[in-house]
């Protein structure tokens, strides 16, 4: 499945939810936001959150400071 994740095609497996995407990438115990097609998804629906061929998706990394 291609999925267009912060502006770069990716290539997948099928029936991935977007815990597994996350997982996936390395962001798993990281502060994130994750967006998909400009819906802003919230963490508690990440494990059921399944992912479509051609979703376009942002992961956009906490960073602190101040």
């Amino acid at each position: 499945m291609n999925l267009m994740v912060n502006g770069e095609n990716l290539e997948i497996d099928k029936h991935l939810n977007a815990q597994d995407l996350i997982t996936q990438l390395g962001y798993q115990n990281q502060r994130i936001a994750l967006e998909v097609n400009e819906n802003i998804i919230p963490k508690s629906k990440h494990p059921e959150f399944t992912l479509n061929e051609g979703d376009k998706i942002e992961i956009i990394k906490a960073v602190g400071g101040g």
